[in-house]
């Protein structure tokens, strides 16, 4: 707990920047019937009935003290699809000398996940990019990138239903650019000094 938390404390720098990455799963959910449209003075209905179609994934990424965000829709969070959003997540800091990355105890955040999606060289050499950072056992909510998921989830999928894989990639993208250009950033104010008065040890 207490690495992460001083990973937090540390000031920006554009050399080491500090990203938080997450997956949050998604029903992919069909119309049963169909609704009733739009018109002037009503809004547009759906029928409470609804077909399955499926589960999705999605990874969020956030680099809470620059407001650099990262979205991407997959079908799956398997080893492949997580190494690919390593790679996604690289190509944004070329110039970085570590990218420090927070992430949880998944099976799927580790080495093994990179060298079979790129091969033991370019596999190695992308997973030596980062510096990783695991949150504790029972202390997934240390990561930054739950608070980024839970704005996700809030004003990209609430109120709609998502039919099928690309209506959540489509979506996803979008409300990534936007996240992205307006620098959405985060207030992190749980530190080791909280932390040790709230656990009660020192």
């Amino acid at each position: 707990m207490e690495d992460v938390l001083e990973l937090y404390a540390r000031p920006y720098n554009p050399r080491e920047p500090v990203v938080c990455l997450d997956e949050r799963p998604v029903q992919l959910l069909g119309d049963a019937r169909p609704g009733i449209p739009a018109r002037p003075g009503r809004i547009a209905r759906e029928d409470y009935e609804y077909v399955r179609n499926g589960t999705a994934n999605v990874f969020c990424g956030v680099e809470p003290l620059a407001g650099r965000h990262y979205a991407k829709a997959t079908h799956d969070r398997s080893g492949p699809q997580f190494a690919e959003a390593l790679r996604d997540i690289a190509r944004r800091y070329p110039h970085a000398k570590t990218i420090h990355l927070v992430v949880d105890n998944l099976s799927t955040h580790c080495l093994k996940s990179a060298v079979r999606r790129f091969g033991p060289c370019r596999g190695r050499a992308l997973w030596e990019r980062f510096t990783l950072h695991f949150t504790p056992k029972h202390g997934s909510w240390l990561n930054q990138a739950e608070i980024e998921i839970s704005v996700y989830s809030r004003q990209c999928l609430r109120g709609q239903r998502t039919r099928d894989f690309w209506t959540l990639a489509s979506r996803t993208n979008a409300w990534m650019l936007r996240a992205d250009a307006e620098r959405w950033r985060i207030r992190w104010g749980f530190s080791v000094k909280k932390a040790r008065e709230k656990f009660g040890y020192r």
